[in-house]
């Protein structure tokens, strides 16, 4: 930077684009052995002999003196020899060369120069420059130090982009690095240039111009190039910031540069701060400064606590605020959407230096001053406002307000709704943190409902832009809009009974009956027809429906759910199905016979359009009201008769036998035709429709009366005989006929019929009706029974369609009826006494005869089997059951009870009916008729050693059960309950046989002598093919049950250690021999083997196989710390051969291998007392132990963990357990040595204790460098050198390190470097802004760097800065030892509470603060009692009690004001902590002694109480807020109709008094120009002196309005100052009525119909008001 400073500071020819060019090359052309050389190129004018002496003296420079310079020549080239031993000047033909080595003539060093012949040339140098270019005036060579090439080039590699900005002469700027092999190079190669705009602005004492920088660099990362717009201004230098290095600079002159584009900083964060050069200051602003700052040695930051900086500081705000004013509000030709951008150079981000962060602060307070907010303004005029009168529109209220725009609606209204509204450009979510910043916020909700109730935003617009208008209120209702007017808002549309469109409010939507008022389809295609018959009922509904083009537009709007969702829920808008507005229709039917009628039209017009479903409309005309016969409208109805014109019911009764049903007749009106609603009823089809809806009735479709019929005791004519028939085939359909009904039909002689061919009418239930073939077969002798046959020659064959319907009535048709009549016969001759022998033979022979006849015999079959008349082994049974006796049955009767047919009782001749037996149910030959073996099964048939042949026959029985799915219960507990198998150790229960296999018999071998298996020789082979029903009756057939038969043989051997080595040699041989075949050992039995102990180990007793281990060479490392339970195989019990059986004894649970086995280790681990005899070796093997433990399960067992937590590791503290240990890796070498705690001892364990890192953190180690603040924190008592502390302090901070809760938090304040004390954190703070408590704390950013700060607050819990408590204290301290304070300690004191204003800080400042500052001309800022001390709310009476009080008594506040103070927020806190207002504590009286004769009464127009006046009174009690209803607002204006006005000469006058805590008080007199008289309804007044001027105007204009107001709104004080500020403006406007109903309109006021029949009323003759009464 000093040689960029140097060749800036240079002169250079006319006509020179000024450059700087520095190159670095391996090449040691200065042959000093330097590894690197940088040259500097430059073409400046050149060294003349004056810069030569300059530079060869310290101190002395050409440049002192001469302003304008940005270095001091001498000095800033020395500064070469920190990098150099030789630096080389060639320029203007001088070769010279400094040498630190003293010369040899003088003893001097870098003073005397040398002259160079060579090393370098200039061939040297312009082969570095290139051969074939011109080299500038002046090259420097410096020789690189060996230790300073890496920074010179990181230095070369950082230089920023924007090091040209500021700098006025150099345009070019390079650096690159040339050596042989380009791929060596690691600078990073950057060329730079700058052009300016100088186009000048010029504006107050500044101008402004726009520069260019472009950069040419091999990397693609970073931008080429932006342009900046710069802004120059000066400022004259206040006398209190002068400094010595600034003497005789009079002016500062302060840059801004705004980048246009992206900032070029090669990747690098780029510096805020410049002094003509970048210094390393990010300050987090997107604008840059620049400035003559007064800088740090090292450049790197300028001195923020310098004064002369301070002063820079101070006016930078002002500078930014004009610049940003040229930049937004000046610029006229171009678009507001262009300005919006600018806005980004506000610095939003706080920056990390305080000083900075003030300048923040101002240059908000300054900008929120500005009228620089651009407003929508919709004309070509911009405007721009104050931030605080700005409102944001919501992004969804803008899309709606554009559309309706270019709809046409009109919108220069908009900002004049008390608000100004932002650009819609600016009003984005992208300036949401600007707009944050500037304080802009969003309109309130109320400005919504009044810009939409000004504005044509419903009717003006589509019906699309008219949804989405109320999407964005439906959107907001709940949050924003319930609560405001916008319900009262006309906003809904509807069609009015007239056709037209009209509107209507949410507030009138329901109804007084909780009903809403509009309604909507809920389907497009129903929306005319429910508007076309609304009308049609009129206003008898009540209802009405939004328009067609709406709906529709709702039903394909985008965002249809929602809208709907809010209509119906918080409007209550009902969405109305075809449905639904039937019902509506019916609930307005009252007992109008021609609305009855128009109902019945509309349901079958709506059904015959598919409008209504047949459900529905059944519905809705079954409780229709009806007109009957009579022209009476019927509401209840049992049913409904057509009308008698023309009916059938008359035609067979004769009268109308439902009419004491409830059944109404209707009236002919049905019949006839009919056009409702546009729609055409034909003659008659309304009456088809009722017949199919409400089952208006007529015989054969109607529901019978539950009576008798009486016709049915009169023969009937064949066609009402068929109309009968086709009656009782309906109801059949429909429902059961009625009992009465019914059976009057079926006794009644109405059907006729021929008996033995005697003709006559006969009941239908004793008549048959037979075909032809069947009553010939009748005439057989074997029937003894007349029957009586119905007349078909009378019916025809017609009859026989109605079979269904006769058989109903109880005609008979079938020729098994004649028998059942037969066989009822048969069987009571079977019931009386039993059948003898001829009697059974006699029936099997008829019904022999009957198959033989081919007649059927089902019927009289099923009367007489199930009579128990056949005698049997078993006594008399039923046929059914019964069993016919041949030699298949011998096995089965041997062990069942069976009934066998008594073939000696019937003889052999019974064997004849074998065909006729079945067909009554009796069993003939056996024909695997299992069942019924086992139904008839003796308990008993398995108690005495049954056959063979009977057992095998149970078998069969069971499995026949199976396939059947019945139950085998009763065999199977015959077989369970006897020793009934033969085995090979004799008969034994089922439960203990064993069917011998040959895959698994060996296992029942271990022990010969347990296990009986079933003789097969006794069997035969065929008992093998009953494995599942051996099972079923508890045989062991299966492996499976046979390996749990085996298991407690096995455990009980085991427990009685009755398993010697043959039997153990055996069973591991079987177990060998079952494994190959496809038999799988099961989960049971193998786990019954794990858990027997019956393998003898070396400890002397008998372990179960999982307890066990078979030694191996694995197992002898660890063998030496453990005890472990190794299977003996010792020559005196297993012996070697176990080894054999390795693989058998591994799948049984023994454990072979050591990975398989650590979990012995871990409950076999014995440490010796002596920890110091534990070899590495064991500890190295116990831990690879631990590791394999970790892969099968990552927690390690807790017994384990208990062992392992003695003291046994060796740390560089002695011996310690695993969590008191560490283990020190490279990542603790960051923060930590080995001695700051207990590391484990790598020198005792070697490195390959690091490879254990896991297992060690397992164990409680203390491995990861996150994890080891306890620890590392208990030896911190231990140290007293300060920089040991720090280490350990920025270790525990690091790594968010807090104490346990009681434990004790001490801190160390250093006195030295090792020496000092622990204090506790409640005597320390972190900051001490302010600098007034260095007495009260310790103040820790003196003694410890500020990356320790959070550290101290978050675990130490000490204050960051002082608690409003301390600066109570303080001050307390301040109000009994000083009399008056400094202004910063004012403004210290008072900016601290209000940054930290809270209830509590308010309470505590309240409680304990007795005196307060007051305002003072002198120096010091005085303290007084603050009960005797105010707040200048009222700044006449300020000025009144100013002049006459000795000292001052109102409040201090600074000034000037200071952005982090406002005297608004002061005045407020003043006023919660007690202080009065002086507008509350003064006693006023009026004083003026006013005679009745020096009054004068006033004409109305004089009194100025007109009907201006009033209308603009009437407006403002009118508005919403004010919630007074028209009475009341007439009643409160009443008084100034009747008010008389006065006059007088003599001035009015009013007397102020103010009293304090010592009993003084101060009186003051003051002008009042009017007083109120409210018992006699005066108004006295001044004469007005016109020729007062503005001053007198406003006074008079004040007074009036604060009069007016405090009479009209007595007991409303919140609005007083309001109107009086509407009527102060009017009075200034004489109340001219255009002119006040612009105000009022501006204000959105207005005056309803009712107050200007009032206003009209009050003034009978134009201006003047008529008597009113008193109120």
């Amino acid at each position: 930077m000093e040689l960029i400073q140097n060749a800036e500071d240079n002169e250079y020819p006319e006509g020179v684009n000024p450059s700087l060019e520095l190159v670095i090359t391996s090449q040691d052309i200065t042959d000093t052995g330097a590894p690197a050389t940088l040259l500097i190129f430059n073409n400046e004018k050149g060294f003349s002999a004056k810069n030569i002496e300059s530079i060869c003296s310290v101190g002395r420079s050409t440049k002192k003196g001469n302003h304008g310079y940005i270095g001091e020549k001498g000095i800033g080239f020395k500064s070469v020899f920190l990098i150099t031993a030789q630096p080389c000047i060639f320029s203007n033909g001088y070769q010279i060369r400094f040498n630190e080595e003293p010369c040899s003539h003088s003893n001097l060093g870098y003073i005397v120069p040398e002259w160079v012949e060579q090393n370098p040339t200039l061939a040297d140098i312009k082969q570095i420059y290139g051969s074939h270019a011109v080299l500038p005036t002046t090259t420097i060579i410096l020789p690189l130090r060996p230790d300073k090439i890496k920074p010179v080039k990181q230095q070369l590699s950082s230089i920023q982009p924007e090091v040209l900005l500021f700098l006025s002469k150099i345009k070019q700027f390079s650096v690159k690095e040339d050596n042989k092999d380009p791929r060596l190079n690691t600078v990073n190669a950057i060329s730079i240039s700058s052009e300016t705009n100088f186009v000048t602005r010029k504006n107050i004492d500044a101008d402004s111009y726009t520069l260019h920088l472009s950069t040419d660099e091999a990397s693609d990362v970073t931008e080429k190039e932006c342009s900046y717009y710069m802004w120059r201004q000066k400022f004259p230098v206040r006398q209190e910031n002068q400094v010595e290095r600034r003497l005789g600079v009079e002016e500062w002159v302060i840059k801004l540069a705004f980048p246009l584009g992206q900032r070029l900083n090669r990747g690098m964060s780029s510096p805020g701060v410049y002094a003509f050069l970048p210094t390393e200051m990010v300050t987090n602003f997107p604008f840059i400064i620049q400035a003559d700052f007064v800088l740090a040695s090292s450049r790197e930051t300028i001195l923020l606590d310098n004064k002369w900086n301070q002063g820079i500081l101070d006016c930078v705000p002002s500078a930014f605020l004009n610049a940003f004013i040229s930049l937004v509000t000046t610029s006229e030709d171009v678009p507001v959407s262009t300005l919006i951008p600018m806005f980004k150079f506000l610095p939003i981000d706080n920056s990390s230096y305080p000083k900075l962060n003030v300048v923040r602060e101002s240059i908000k307070a300054k900008l929120l001053k500005e009228n620089i907010i651009p407003c929508e303004s919709y004309s070509e005029q911009k405007i721009f406002r104050k931030p605080c009168e700005v409102g944001r529109l919501m992004p969804s209220f803008w899309n709606i307000l554009k559309k309706a725009r270019n709809q046409g609606v009109n919108l220069d209204s908009l900002s004049s709704h008390e608000w100004y509204i932002l650009n819609s450009s600016f009003d984005t979510e992208e300036y949401d943190h600007i707009l944050n910043f500037l304080g802009v916020k969003p309109v309130n909700s109320e400005w919504y409902a009044t810009c939409i109730r000004s504005s044509n935003l419903v009717l003006g617009v589509t019906e699309d832009h008219y949804l989405e208008l109320l999407l964005f209120i439906a959107e907001k209702w709940s949050f924003s809009f319930y609560s405001t007017t916008t319900k009262y808002v006309p906003l809904l549309k509807y069609v009015g009974l007239d056709g037209k469109v009209a509107l209507c409010a949410i507030s009138n939507v329901t109804m007084r009956d909780g009903e809403s008022m509009i309604c909507m389809s809920h389907e497009p295609r129903h929306i005319s027809w429910m508007i076309d018959w609304n009308r049609e009922f009129g206003f008898m509904t009540d209802r009405y429906f939004m328009p067609r083009s709406t709906q529709a537009a709702i039903m394909s709007f985008f965002r249809r759910e929602t809208l709907l969702e809010w209509l119906k829920i918080q409007v209550k808008v009902r969405v109305v199905g075809m449905y639904d507005f039937a019902v509506i229709l019916y609930n307005s039917l009252n007992d109008d016979r021609q609305l009855a009628i128009a109902y019945a039209h509309f349901l079958y017009h709506s059904f015959s359009k598919s409008y209504l479903p047949k459900e529905k409309v059944d519905y809705l005309c079954g409780i229709m009201p009806l007109v009957d016969n009579y022209g009476h409208v019927m509401r209840r109805r049992k049913g409904v008769l057509v009308p008698a014109n023309g009916s059938k019911w008359v035609g067979m009764m004769g009268a109308n036998p439902w009419r004491e049903e409830g059944y109404v007749e209707l009236g002919e009106d049905y019949l006839r035709s009919g056009n409702y609603a546009g729609s055409f009823t034909p003659e008659s089809q309304l009456i088809t429709f009722l017949k199919t809806h409400i089952a208006v009735s007529d015989i054969p479709d109607i529901s019978p009366p539950n009576a008798e019929l009486s016709v049915a005791d009169t023969p009937l004519t064949k066609k009402n005989a068929f109309l009968l028939l086709d009656w009782i085939h309906n109801l059949n359909y429909k429902e059961n006929p009625p009992a009465k009904f019914l059976e009057s039909i079926r006794t009644g002689s109405w059907l006729k019929s021929s008996l033995s061919g005697s003709p006559g009418y006969r009941p239908p239930s004793k008549s048959f009706l037979f075909a032809s073939s069947d009553g010939n077969l009748l005439q057989d002798e074997s029937v003894m029974v007349d029957i009586p046959l119905i007349d078909q020659e009378f019916y025809g064959n017609g009859i026989n369609n109605y079979k269904e319907e006769l058989k109903e009535i109880g005609v008979m048709f079938e020729y098994r009826d004649m028998c059942r009549v037969a066989g009822e016969h048969v069987k009571s001759l079977a019931t009386s006494s039993a059948l003898t022998k001829s009697n059974v033979f006699q029936i099997l022979n008829f019904i022999k005869f009957l198959w033989l006849k081919v007649l059927p015999a089902d019927e009289f079959i099923q009367t007489i089997k199930d009579g128990r008349w056949l005698k049997t082994s078993c006594g008399h049974m039923s046929p059914v059951g019964s069993v016919l006796f041949d030699q298949e049955w011998r096995a089965a009767s041997q062990i069942s009870d069976i009934p066998f047919i008594d073939q000696d009782h019937y003889g052999e001749e019974i064997l004849r009916f074998k065909m006729e037996l079945q067909l009554l149910g009796v069993v003939v030959g056996f024909n695997k008729n299992y069942q019924l073996v086992t139904d008839h099964f003796k308990s008993q048939a398995c108690s005495n050693h049954p056959t063979a042949e009977a057992i095998l026959l149970i078998f069969e029985c069971m499995r026949d059960c199976e396939r059947n799915s019945r139950s085998a219960h009763k065999l199977i507990q015959a077989l369970k309950g006897n020793k009934c198998l033969k085995t090979n150790m004799g008969y034994k229960f089922p439960s203990e046989c064993f069917l011998f296999n040959t895959e698994w018999g060996c296992l029942l071998k271990v022990f010969q002598t347990d296990f009986p298996l079933i003789d097969e020789d006794f069997y035969g082979t065929t008992i093998l093919s009953y494995k599942r029903e051996l099972g079923q009756a508890g045989v062991v057939v299966d492996f499976e049950v046979a390996t749990q038969k085996f298991s407690p043989v096995f455990k009980k051997r085991a427990s009685s250690s009755s398993i010697g080595r043959e039997h153990v040699l055996s069973f591991l041989a079987s177990y060998r021999q079952i494994n190959k075949t496809n038999n799988k050992f099961p989960l049971d039995f193998v786990c019954s083997i794990y858990e027997a102990k019956w393998l003898q180990t070396r400890f002397g007793v008998p372990r179960s196989p999982t307890e066990c281990i078979l030694f191996g060479p694995e197992w002898e490392p660890v063998s030496s710390i453990t005890l472990l339970p190794f299977i003996d195989d010792s020559d005196n019990s297993y012996g070697k051969g176990i080894h054999e059986y390795r693989k058998e004894l591994r799948s049984l649970g023994v454990t072979i291998k050591y990975r398989d086995g650590v979990r012995f280790v871990a409950a076999g681990i014995c440490f010796p007392q002596d920890p110091s005899t534990i070899t590495p070796e064991s500890v190295l093997s116990l831990l690879q132990c631990i590791r394999i433990l970790q892969k099968y399960d990552p927690r390690l067992p807790d017994i384990f963990r208990q062992k392992v937590s003695q003291s046994w590791l060796k740390t560089y503290y002695g011996y310690r357990s695993p969590d008191q240990s560490l283990l020190f890796g490279s990542e603790w070498g960051s923060f930590l040595q080995r001695n700051d705690g207990p590391f484990i001892d790598e020198e005792f364990y070697g490195p390959n204790i690091t490879a254990y890192k896991n297992e060690l953190r397992e164990i409680g180690v203390t491995v990861d460098v996150s994890n080891g603040c306890s620890l590392l924190a208990g030896y911190l008592d231990f140290h007293s050198e300060f920089s040991t502390i720090v280490r350990v302090y920025n270790y525990l901070n690091k790594h968010s390190w807090s104490p346990h809760r009681d434990a004790p938090r001490r801190i160390w304040i250093p006195n030295g470097s090792d020496s000092g004390e622990w204090v506790s954190p409640e005597k320390c703070v972190i900051h001490d802004e302010d600098g007034l408590f260095s007495s009260q704390f310790n103040v820790l950013e003196k003694h410890y760097m500020p990356e320790l700060f959070t550290f101290f607050s978050r675990v130490m819990q000490v204050k960051s800065n002082p608690s409003v408590d301390d600066y109570c204290k303080l001050w307390n301290n301040w109000e009994n030892s000083r009399e008056q304070l400094s202004h910063s300690e004012c403004c210290a004191f008072w900016a601290h509470v209000s940054n930290h204003w809270s209830k509590k800080t308010q309470k505590t400042l309240a409680d304990n603060l007795s005196k307060l500052p007051v305002e003072s001309d002198s120096d010091g800022i005085m303290l007084f009692d603050k009960h005797d001390v105010f707040i200048a709310d009222d700044l006449q009476l300020k000025y009144l009690f100013e002049q006459s009080s000795p000292h001052s008594i109102f409040v201090w506040y600074p000034r000037p004001s200071i952005a982090s103070l406002s005297r608004t927020k002061l005045f407020e806190i003043y006023r919660k902590i007690g202080v009065r207002t002086i507008s509350e504590s003064v006693q006023k009286e009026d004083i003026s002694k006013l005679e009745a004769s020096e009054l004068k009464q006033v004409s109305q127009k004089e009194s100025l109480i007109g009907k201006g006046l009033l209308r603009l009174i009437l407006g403002f009690l009118a508005d919403p807020s004010i919630e007074m209803e028209a009475g009341q607002r007439q009643e409160a204006v009443k008084g100034l109709l009747n008010l008389k006005v006065f006059q007088t000469e003599e001035p009015i006058a009013v007397s102020y008094r103010l009293s304090t805590t010592s009993g003084e008080t101060m009186d003051i007199n003051a002008r009042r120009m009017m007083c109120w008289d409210q018992e006699n309804f005066k108004l006295i007044m001044e004469k007005m002196e016109m020729s007062g001027g503005h001053k007198s105007t406003i006074e008079y204009a004040t007074i009036f309005a604060e009069v007016i107001s405090e009479a009209v709104l007595q007991g409303n004080g919140d609005h007083i100052s309001t109107l009086a500020k509407l009527i102060k403006l009017a009075f200034l406007l004489d109340f001219d009525e255009e002119a006040v109903g612009f105000l009022m309109r501006s204000k959105n006021l207005q005056v309803f119909m009712e107050d200007e029949e009032f206003l009209s009323s009050a003034f009978s003759v134009e201006g003047r008001p008529g008597m009113c009464p008193m109120p």
